[in-house]
């Protein structure tokens, strides 16, 4: 494979949406761990 710039900018735009995506998914699952904590604390009081 030949590394020529078009290449190289496919391969940082598939890279960078791979950390946008991968941290998109990271937040939703720590706002779900989070309200469903806050759930459980007021249905426990």
């Amino acid at each position: 494979m030949e590394f020529t710039p078009i290449n190289i900018m496919a391969l940082a735009a598939s890279g960078l949406m791979l950390i946008v995506t991968g941290g998109i998914i990271y937040l939703t699952v720590y706002e779900w761990r989070d309200r469903r904590r806050q759930e459980r604390d007021k249905s426990g009081r």
